[in-house]
């Protein structure tokens, strides 16, 4: 495809579809927004909370040294410490059902750009008209639908990858917490 092709793409265009693929513009931003900002905040408290996991294992009871979310807890509480992981995962999954959103609505509404574009292409058809002009047409219209697809792909697919790194999170949280409090009975 050259850029002449795309200009008159375009050029030909309705409103309805400038919009919609306006739309699909933000929502495959937002998704990239999401993923990168999660995953940094992630990828550092992971290798925070592993560092503090790795001390306790070597026999250091004392976090306050250390970068982990536990050192809050003066003292060994359980659910006190439940509660700060329970803070971190609900921040750590902040987006993820935005990416639902985009995942689950980005096909309907390049799919609603097509039907639209389709409507228009039949609605301005006189009856002489030939195959030759409406073919171009639809395709053109197909367009915002492969868009919707395009959009939707990555943002099903970063909303599996932070909800797998919040999980592999939560999970090292849980095994700080358990190595204090069986620490702490000792």
């Amino acid at each position: 495809m050259d850029f002449q092709s795309i200009f008159h793409f375009f050029e030909n265009t309705s409103l309805i579809t400038y919009i919609v693929l306006a739309w699909l513009s933000v929502y495959f931003i937002l998704s990239f927004s999401i993923l990168f900002s999660r995953l940094m905040l992630i990828n550092k408290w992971m290798q925070d909370e592993s560092q503090a996991l790795e001390a306790l294992m070597r026999g250091e009871r004392d976090l306050s040294q250390s970068a982990s979310i536990l050192k809050k807890c003066i003292e060994i509480d359980e659910t006190k410490m439940n509660i700060y992981k329970n803070s971190v995962e609900k921040k750590a999954t902040i987006g993820l059902t935005w990416l639902s959103i985009i995942a689950s609505t980005s096909p309907f509404i390049g799919l609603f750009g097509t039907v639209i574009s389709i409507l228009e292409t039949f609605g301005g058809v006189e009856m002489q008209n030939s195959l030759s002009i409406i073919a171009p047409k639809i395709s053109e219209a197909l367009v915002a639908t492969g868009c919707g697809i395009l959009v939707a792909i990555p943002a099903y697919s970063f909303h599996l990858i932070i909800k797998r790194k919040a999980y592999e999170l939560i999970n090292i949280l849980d095994s700080e917490i358990k190595v204090l409090v069986s620490s702490a009975k000792v």
